[in-house]
């Protein structure tokens, strides 16, 4: 079995919300530069991704929510869906690849091709509520892929560990009253969208299977470290899922320009070994990891490397 497994697809590329986004095309040129440069490419298995089918974005989203982005969708220009978003001629094809792509390594695992895959996708999906585009998020990848997990695999308990600097809003809200997808989340607080404070931990069955754990500005490796080990470990461990996925979000670097957070790509590769840790003890190895945030292009490639090496030598 090969290692680790790589989605891209240059539909991502076709997604461009204007000239100064921070969420930009260049973020995905710059990984996969970054990874040939370093010779990572090519010790990966590439997965092609597909558009999702709707049968499983409908697993996440209101049909009417995924009927009126195809509505919204431009022939040329650009259509703002919230103060953050908006979508261009490729944007709607770009997301169904986004979904499809993180659908597409689920398989690949499944199928037992690779242990872990590393989702290379834009537009990214954390922030993006049943029934709305929010925070650069059209389609949620990371809640499709979950659900996607267990209903075509019939694997009962998923852990979504989501260390993006800004909190999982609409990946919360989709799994927040079901026991089985646990949810943890570090983010920088408050701060965009200003969700994700400690008192939420679920509701109604899945009350307790939510957990956000607040950081404050300037707080970087060292913290981080303790807090996966102190707070997620003993969660993961007690949960026993049967697969790990990761909305592996880069911007809590210590250089990106969206946050306030100290992060380094060392940093991020140890994160990534205690998830590893965790996914062997549970879910025979298995971890999808998809592509959320990271704005600063050189921290974000080297980031992202570091977080595929630890994958490849686990």
């Amino acid at each position: 079995m090969a290692k680790t497994g790589l989605v891209y697809h240059p539909a991502y590329l076709d997604h461009d919300m204007g000239t100064g986004h921070p969420e930009s095309p260049n973020r995905l040129r710059a990984i996969m530069q970054q990874l040939e440069r370093s010779g990572t490419v090519a010790r990966l298995m590439r997965i092609e991704p597909r558009k999702a089918e709707e049968t499983w974005i409908t697993q996440v989203h209101t049909p009417g929510y995924v009927a009126a982005l195809s509505q919204h969708a431009p022939t040329s220009g650009r259509v703002s869906l919230d103060p953050d978003t908006s979508m261009s001629p490729g944007s709607l094809t770009a997301a169904y690849f986004a979904a499809g792509g993180a659908l597409a390594g689920v398989d690949a695992i499944m199928n037992k091709q690779v242990h872990h895959v590393f989702c290379a996708v834009r537009p990214p999906g954390h922030h993006a509520e049943a029934d709305r585009a929010m925070g650069f998020c059209l389609f949620n990848n990371v809640a499709i892929a979950a659900r996607y997990v267990q209903k075509k695999y019939d694997l009962k308990r998923v852990l979504i560990v989501d260390w993006d600097v800004h909190h999982g809003n609409g990946t919360q809200h989709s799994f927040e009253d079901d026991p089985s997808i646990l949810f943890f989340s570090t983010h920088q607080y408050p701060h965009y969208p200003g969700t994700g404070r400690a008192t939420e931990k679920g509701k109604g069955a899945g009350e307790g299977f939510t957990i956000n754990v607040p950081m404050e500005a300037g707080e970087g490796d060292d913290e981080y470290r303790a807090i996966f080990r102190k707070a997620l470990v003993p969660a993961a461990d007690n949960f026993k899922p049967e697969f790990v996925i990761i909305s592996a979000g880069f911007d809590a670097h210590k250089d990106d320009p969206l946050a306030s957070m100290a992060l380094t790509e060392a940093g991020y590769e140890d994160l990534t070994g205690i998830v590893v840790g965790i996914a062997k003890r549970h879910a025979k190895g298995r971890i999808l990891s998809s592509l959320e945030g990271g704005y600063n292009l050189t921290a974000l490639s080297v980031s992202v490397d570091r977080h595929i090496q630890a994958l490849l030598n686990s």
